[in-house]
């Protein structure tokens, strides 16, 4: 188990500079590059670019400031923001609690759901819910996640006037119970999707499982058939849907980006949009190694808990 672990770590860090080193380069070479926006402030001469570039470090190679960036990252600096002078890890933070709180929200939905879609589809295949929900799958998968968003803003908000438009709570109030109801709508619209992949897998999983010769010699026994599906096939088909867990984690990422965009959501997804178009470049490089740190942490604990659950993959 420990050379399993010590090798998907080390697997973890070259693909994490690799990640680095892409990003950084396509920034840094994208047209305007870091002092664009200094470039529009009234009275900037190319000298004053000029001087700005020497000091920040900007006129030398590439190759040397992208080796000086990633040794001021590892000793814990991750630079300072273009646009307000302030530590890039301190302005991540202040926008992190809202990400998670949306993600988290939406994952603990999706899985919820989808897990008891993907099963009750499986024992009642070809039913009418069976051929309902793989409908309604297919027209999750294919409606955008801004269109949606916008339906839902639209119907909710405008016409029935049942939930706030947008924003993470009311200015002036911020109680639980206000947090919960502006957290309703991004968390669902994102989850929306999500839902229906894990309806599908799930029920691919368990007519996988239910189809094996120890389900059948447990009903030959004459278990009651609620405990052969709880102990011998709902345990078993889980075990992909470990790995499935880490999987979407890039997915729901992206999605929250698009929701917290929509419905002006203050978390990691709209920061990264806003410093795009500022051409904040070290806020979008710490966002960048930031979003692949958890989606590698994530990857890394679902292989984990197969390789704890399934000895077959730690042995082997």
């Amino acid at each position: 188990m420990f050379h399993y672990l010590l090798g998907r770590l080390w697997q973890s860090l070259v693909l994490l500079v690799i990640v680095s080193m892409i990003g950084f380069a396509v920034l840094n070479l994208a047209p305007g590059g870091p002092l664009s926006q200094y470039a529009l402030t009234p009275g900037m001469t190319q000298e004053a670019l000029n001087r700005l570039a020497e000091q920040m470090g900007l006129n030398r190679p590439l190759p040397v400031q992208y080796a000086d960036w990633l040794w001021h990252l590892v000793q814990g600096d991750w630079g300072r923001s273009y646009r307000d002078n302030q530590p890039v890890l301190d302005v991540i933070g202040r926008h992190l609690f809202a990400t998670l709180l949306l993600m988290g929200t939406s994952t603990l939905i999706s899985i919820l759901v989808g897990t008891w879609i993907g099963i009750k589809g499986a024992v009642k295949r070809y039913s009418v819910f069976d051929y309902a929900a793989t409908v309604g799958a297919m027209v999750a998968l294919s409606i955008p996640t801004f269109w949606f968003g916008l339906v839902a803003i639209y119907v909710f908000s405008l016409w029935l006037k049942w939930l706030p438009a947008g924003n993470m709570y009311t200015i002036g109030d911020g109680s639980f119970g206000d947090y919960a109801i502006h957290l309703i709508m991004p968390s669902l619209v994102l989850a929306f999707v999500n839902v229906a992949v894990w309806g599908r897998y799930m029920r691919t999983a368990t007519l996988d499982v239910i189809n094996q010769d120890f389900v059948r010699t447990a009903r030959a026994k004459g278990l009651p058939e609620r405990t052969v599906m709880m102990k011998h096939v709902v345990g078993n088909a889980l075990l992909p849907m470990i790995t499935l867990a880490g999987v979407q984690l890039p997915s729901i990422l992206g999605g929250a980006l698009v929701t917290e965009t929509v419905f002006t959501w203050p978390g990691m997804g709209r920061l990264f949009l806003d410093s795009l178009g500022y051409n904040d470049y070290p806020v979008v490089m710490g966002l960048l190694m930031f979003s692949a740190m958890l989606v590698l942490a994530g990857n890394l604990i679902a292989d984990l808990l197969v390789a704890f659950v399934d000895p077959r993959i730690r042995l082997g």
